[in-house]
């Protein structure tokens, strides 16, 4: 209870950016979205939030601090250590600093609108160091692991208490991801999961990869991890966080 209350408070410094799809029907990226990413960092949960508000997937490289698997690419494609970086391989993009970020894929894939008051300097980067404060350096410093063969996916929003948390440990373990982001976009997909089963109800998600879950599995929570490399899928923060721990970690 005292985990899930931190985590609460962290999303809550954070103004909960980072649930809601703020628009619909965006234009898509030719080819997935490469993110050079470190969860704990405050400037990188600016760039996630933007990717869960436009329901963007991307390819997640995670650069904690003593890394050794992706932050030198990262220095080589921005000529520099310093994160975030994104590459839109589909535009030929290559983009360092949260705030150019933000405003390259609103308005490349935010169908003119923007990411409003809260996003924005210095508004945005004062509640995301609050937010990042509130973990302690969880998801910042990389711990010894085995390199998974392929892509492992995670079904997430970035402001997700329970999502965080795995989040946090794909960092810390150097596990490149592709994040299937999973914003709000209905009035059902704000009611819990364990309530929509309970009451039985009819819950048609908007969102692609909402369904996506839906139809895979026949329900929809986040966080879902699948990993190809172990043929499984589960849900659960706790039994994905064993899941990594046990095939991953040293």
């Amino acid at each position: 209870m005292l985990k899930l209350a931190g985590q609460l408070t962290t999303s809550t410094s954070a103004l909960w950016r980072g649930t809601s799809v703020r628009v619909q029907e965006t234009e898509r990226p030719r080819e997935l979205l490469h993110l050079y990413d470190m969860e704990g960092c405050p400037h990188c949960r600016l760039v996630r939030e933007a990717l869960t508000e436009l329901d963007l997937d991307a390819v997640i490289y995670p650069c904690p601090k003593g890394g050794d698997r992706f932050r030198n690419r990262a220095a080589e494609l921005g000529g520099r250590e310093r994160f975030p970086l994104l590459v839109d391989p589909g535009q030929g993009e290559v983009l360092q600093e949260s705030t150019r970020i933000v405003a390259y894929l609103w308005r490349q894939y935010g169908s003119g609108g923007g990411p409003g008051l809260t996003a924005r300097a210095p508004i945005g980067k004062i509640r995301s160091v609050m937010a990042s404060a509130t973990r302690i350096g969880a998801g910042v410093y990389a711990k010894p692991a085995r390199r998974p063969a392929r892509l492992l996916e995670l079904y997430s929003f970035e402001s997700s208490p329970y999502t965080r948390v795995v989040r946090e440990r794909l960092c810390e373990l150097q596990l490149p991801y592709v994040v299937r982001n999973c914003g709000k976009s209905s009035l059902g997909d704000y009611v819990l999961p364990v309530v929509r089963e309970a009451v039985g109800m009819n819950y048609e998600p908007a969102s692609p990869n909402r369904r996506e879950l839906l139809a895979r599995t026949g329900r929809v929570a986040v966080p879902y991890l699948v990993d190809p490399n172990q043929d499984n899928s589960l849900y659960e923060s706790d039994r994905i966080l064993e899941h990594l721990r046990h095939f991953y970690q040293i």
